[in-house]
């Protein structure tokens, strides 16, 4: 039950970590505006909501000395997991806190990256939040509040991973994967080798049947073109 807890709240962090790198790029692009800053600032408060989450829960099962071998390992792998979420989490903050010094919305002249994206990115914050519409009561300059804000809010972000190591010493390196580096990708690609080979495979038995059937047309042929020689032949002598 508690492995469950957990595999479901690492799972939650990732997807709005991963909604919140998506965001984090559209800053200074044709679609950046006060509502992406407004959606940037919930989804990474969000994402250290469960990640605070996920601390307390991963923490107390590995210190937890009754947990048996096999579950301690399956705890450490998702600690692992999590904790590189972590890290890429604030890496991510950094590189927003960089891309909103560099772009603020107060300054009008200021040119922004053109990446040839428009529209507003309230689909991808809604599906980080799980809520169907986000309204914004943001002030007018939020950005610059909000990045005094984020700056506070990496700093806490590293002080708890260095609290995180501190309780819980889990190296990446002695952790077993429980699969081999790139089986997922191996799969798919073996997936779609499969596929296509069934295709030619198909594809070889449709030719394959083609090529009997012109064959016997051929073979008739030449039987009667031989059989018509053979009688004009007899009629000559």
């Amino acid at each position: 039950m508690v492995k469950e807890e957990c595999k479901v709240l690492l799972d939650a962090l990732n997807k709005v970590a991963a909604c919140y790198r998506h965001m984090v790029l559209t800053i200074g692009g044709t679609a950046d505006s006060q509502n992406l800053r407004e959606e940037l600032r919930k989804t990474r408060q969000k994402a250290q909501e469960l990640a605070v989450a996920n601390r307390n829960k991963l923490t107390g099962v590995l210190k937890d000395k009754t947990v048996s071998k096999e579950d301690k390992a399956e705890f450490e792998r998702l600690w692992v997991i999590f904790s590189t979420c972590m890290e890429i989490l604030e890496v991510d903050m950094r590189r927003a806190l960089e891309l909103g010094h560099e772009f603020p919305l107060n300054v009008p002249k200021k040119h922004l990256i053109q990446t040839g994206m428009s529209g507003g990115t309230s689909g991808v914050a809604a599906r980080a939040m799980s809520v169907q519409n986000m309204k914004y009561e943001a002030e007018h300059n939020i950005d610059v509040v909000d990045l005094k804000d984020l700056e506070k809010e990496i700093n806490q972000m590293g002080e708890m991973m260095y609290e995180m190591e501190m309780k819980v010493n889990v190296p990446h390196w002695t952790v077993e994967a429980k699969q081999d580096p790139g089986a997922e990708l191996k799969s798919t690609v073996s997936m779609g080798a499969s596929s296509m080979g069934m295709i030619s495979v198909e594809e070889n038995k449709s030719f394959c049947d083609i090529s009997k059937v012109l064959a016997g047309v051929i073979f008739s042929a030449v039987l009667i073109i031989a059989i018509v020689l053979a009688v004009c032949v007899v009629k000559l002598s």
